[in-house]
C-alpha cells in the first residue's frame, strides 16, 4: 500500500491550500481515510477523517468550519481543503489509511496502518 501526498506549500494567514493524497495497493474505497499533522517536537495531531463510504466526516475542533475532507474513490484519492489558514496550522501533514476495512471512522492514529511521507504546510503571519 502506498499513499502519496501533494499540495503543501507556503501561504499567508487567511489563505487556502488543498492537499491531495493518492492511494494504491489495495481496495481504496473500503477503508476510512484520515489526515494528521505534526510539528517538530510535538505529538502527531488528528485533523480530519472520512468514512469508507464518505458518509461520515470527523474533524478536530481546531479545524472545524475551516477544513473540509473529501474522497474520490474512482481516483483513489482523498483531499483536504484548508481555508482561513492560521500560523498555528503550520505542520507536516500526513494522510493515512485505517488498518481494517468497513469500520467506524476514528481520529485515533493507532487505528491507521499506512501513512504517506507527508507534505509541509507553512502559514506565515
Amino acid at each position: 500500500v502506498q499513499l502519496v501526498e501533494s499540495g503543501g506549500g507556503l501561504v499567508q494567514a487567511g489563505g487556502s491550500l488543498r492537499l491531495s493524497c493518492a492511494g494504491s495497493g489495495r481496495a481504496f474505497s473500503s477503508y476510512n481515510m484520515g489526515w494528521f499533522r505534526q510539528v517538530p517536537g510535538k505529538e502527531r495531531e488528528f485533523v480530519a477523517a472520512i468514512s469508507w463510504r464518505g458518509g461520515n466526516l470527523y474533524y478536530a475542533d481546531s479545524v472545524k468550519g475551516r477544513f473540509t475532507i473529501s474522497r474520490d474513490d474512482a481516483k483513489s484519492t482523498v483531499a483536504l481543503q484548508m481555508n482561513s489558514l492560521k500560523p498555528e496550522d503550520t505542520a507536516v501533514y500526513y494522510c493515512a489509511s485505517e488498518k481494517y476495512p468497513g469500520t467506524t471512522v476514528t481520529g485515533d492514529g493507532g487505528a491507521y496502518e499506512y501513512w504517506g511521507q507527508g507534505t509541509q504546510v507553512i502559514v506565515s503571519s
